[in-house]
Formats: C-alpha cells, sequence, structure tokens
C-alpha cells in the first residue's frame, strides 16, 4: 500500500486536494485533462481554468440593477450580486505572467465579500498559483494576492489590489429548503463572465466522497446549471445574499448514464466560517497528526491478512509530531476515534476534522497482530 498525497498535516492538496479533481474548472493548457473520475463517482469536469487569452474582458450586459417594480425577480437579485462577482485568473507553474499575458492559466469565480478587496472562491481555482488577478464584471482587471485556503472546505480567500466596484452580502443557508429558488453566477468555460443561470435546491445536507478515508458535507444540492469555470462563483437567493460556493458537478455514474442538473455548492454557513478566519488569520484551525496516511476497508484488510477492519494505515509518523509524541510509528492501523470504531460512515478524516487543535482523542490501535489504544493531543495544521 503507497502513501497517499492526502494527510492531516503539512501536505496542502491533503483531504480535499481531491477536490480539484473534481471541481467545476477549466483548465486551458492542452496537456490538461478535462473528464476525470474520483470515488467511484465519475465527475466530467476541468479545473477552473482557463487561458487568459480566453477570457472575455466585455462586460455583460445589463448589471445594473433592474426597475423597483422587479420584486422578488431573479433580475433584482442578479441586479444585487452581479456586480460582486469576479473571474479569478490563476497563472500557473514557476514564474507568474504579467496581466493579460498568454501563459498557462486558469480561471474560476469567485465573489467580493468585503470593501477591502477580500473575495472567497474555491481552494481548488488557486491551487498550484504564481500569480493570481481578478476580473471584474465591467471588464476591468485587478492583481490579487492569496490570503489563505482550505483544502477540506474547498474554500479560498484572495485580495484584489485595486478597489472593488461591489460587495456581496452572505445569507443563510440554514433557511434553504428543496423548491427554493436559487441563482448561480460565474464565467463558465472562462469566456463567457457573469453568466446567470436559475433553478430550484434539490436538496440539502448532501455528501460525496472526495478522496478514500474522507467525504465531503453539507453541501446543497442544485440543478441551477454549473459549468466549467463556475467553481467559486456564489448561489445566490432572491434577496441576491450568497447561500453557497459553487464547487462541483456530477456528470454521471461512469456506467455510461449521463446526468445533468447536478450541481453542488458549499453552503454559506461553513463557506463564511472559513472565510472569515481566513481574512482575520490568515488560516482556518484544522487539527494536526503529523502523518501520513491511507483509508484502508475491511476487504483491503483482509487481502492483506489483517483483520476485517476499516481504519488509517500510518505510512510515515513525523518526528517529533503530535502522533510520534504519542508513541504512534508508521505500521500503525488506526481503528477508532473516541471509542467509535470506523467504517464507512465513519471516515478517518471526516471524524477527525470535528475536532479541534489543542484536543485530546484515543485511537484505537493494532500493530502488529495485537490492538491497544493511544491518546494524542492533536496540534495545528501548518498554514499552506
Amino acid at each position: 500500500m503507497g502513501p497517499l498525497e492526502a494527510n492531516v498535516n503539512t501536505n496542502r492538496a491533503a483531504g480535499l486536494g481531491m477536490i480539484a479533481v473534481i471541481g467545476c474548472l477549466v483548465v486551458v493548457a492542452a496537456m490538461f485533462g478535462a473528464a476525470l473520475g474520483a470515488g467511484g463517482v465519475y465527475l466530467a469536469l476541468r479545473p477552473a481554468s482557463q487561458a487568459a487569452p480566453a477570457v472575455s474582458t466585455a462586460a455583460p450586459a445589463a448589471i445594473a440593477p433592474p426597475a423597483e417594480s422587479a420584486t422578488g425577480s431573479v433580475a433584482l437579485a442578479v441586479g444585487r450580486v452581479g456586480p460582486a462577482v469576479v473571474t479569478v485568473v490563476n497563472h500557473l507553474g514557476a514564474t507568474a505572467a504579467p496581466l493579460g499575458g498568454d501563459a498557462r492559466t486558469a480561471t474560476g469565480s469567485g465573489v467580493i465579500v468585503s470593501d477591502q478587496g477580500y473575495i472567497v472562491t474555491n481552494n481548488h481555482v488557486v491551487e498550484g498559483t504564481s500569480g493570481l488577478e481578478v476580473i471584474f464584471a465591467d471588464g476591468s482587471r485587478s492583481e490579487a494576492t492569496l490570503v489563505g485556503s482550505d483544502p477540506f472546505a474547498d474554500i479560498a480567500v484572495v485580495k484584489a489590489a485595486s478597489p472593488v466596484p461591489s460587495v456581496a452580502t452572505w445569507g443563510d443557508s440554514s433557511a434553504l429548503v428543496p423548491g427554493d429558488t436559487v441563482i448561480a453566477i460565474g464565467s463558465p468555460l472562462g469566456d463567457f463572465v457573469n453568466t446567470v443561470t436559475a433553478g430550484v435546491v434539490s436538496a440539502t445536507g448532501r455528501a460525496l466522497d472526495a478522496s478514500p478515508g474522507f467525504r465531503i458535507e453539507h453541501l446543497i444540492q442544485t440543478d441551477a446549471a454549473i459549468n466549467h469555470g463556475n467553481s467559486g462563483g456564489p448561489l445566490v437567493n432572491l434577496d441576491g445574499e450568497i447561500v453557497g460556493i459553487n464547487t462541483l458537478v456530477v456528470r454521471g455514474s461512469g456506467s455510461g448514464d449521463a446526468a445533468e442538473g447536478l450541481g453542488f455548492a458549499v453552503e454559506s454557513k461553513s463557506a463564511r466560517s472559513v472565510a472569515d478566519a481566513i481574512i482575520a488569520n490568515g488560516v482556518y484551525p484544522r487539527p494536526y497528526m503529523g502523518v501520513q496516511w491511507e483509508w484502508v476497508t475491511a476487504e483491503t484488510a483482509a487481502l492483506n491478512g489483517l483483520p476485517s477492519i476499516y481504519g488509517a494505515y500510518l505510512s510515515e509518523v513525523v518526528e517529533g509530531g503530535p502522533a510520534a509524541q504519542a508513541g504512534l510509528r508508521a505500521g500503525d492501523l488506526l481503528t477508532s476515534l473516541d471509542g467509535t470504531a470506523f467504517d464507512q460512515d465513519h471516515l478517518f478524516l471526516n471524524m477527525l476534522l470535528e475536532r479541534q487543535p489543542g484536543d485530546q482523542v484515543l485511537f484505537g490501535v493494532y500493530r502488529n497482530g495485537g490492538t491497544g489504544d493511544a491518546t494524542i493531543v492533536l496540534g495545528q495544521r501548518p498554514a499552506a
């Protein structure tokens, strides 16, 4: 069993790094793939990326708020939030390109949440960046800097260097019920800036496997069209308030069946909490163990001569880290957390992320044919 890239300590791609695989992104360099699978679910997507020359700088028509007579309408909501929606251009590679350059780039979407220039987008939109810029709804451009990101929630914050034209308001995602009208705004394919699509809330509280041993939870499902390049854009209600951050789309099951209208957004409750912490401190606090691990199912364990149990196999333990201080070592299999055994419904990383830095937790451990336990005081995951 080889080590996974996902880990709960120093790897920036840990856990939700897999979200880059399932996000609705557009990558323009010819070498990048367009349809990738993850967790047994076929997800047709492309990293939120598109070459800068392909990004239309023309301002879309009808950004201005509509007449007051359009009460409770989609148009009124779009008029309120539309000017705060941006295209995020991620210059990839070792060297940043000048504004408007044609180096390898990726594009996604974002939404301005502060008059100080803070913009919320997806973590997978800004991964691998060597330089960022944003394109405002009127077509003007600004350099931007990465403030911080959280791969587990797939949320990042960037800050525009130029004054921002408008600010969107956060809404209450917990008030949503299936059937509510919602609106997605973003830049599909990187070309169609500030495209508006509308639909309904199909369901709330959805969960999707992002990588072995981790499931992204508390997602809003919507049938509002979400396409490549919409990553990081807002999902809004009829009051023009942000109720979600669009993050991924499911196209099919891999069995040949194609699906439409399966878009997902990070609920505003989670997105705002993460974004506010990043704006204040540059990082959202996550627990740190100092390990590299891989998820082991009961079937995999049996095939390798182990008891038929689920767990996190430790392929590496960082010297001096919390796990090492608790006596854990490479080759150990963690089987439970605070008395709850791991299984297909109780995943290692999801359960760990419910804890906070400084918490004391008890792991069940399988080692060399015997069982025991280890008490760990969790550290704080270093900023990427």
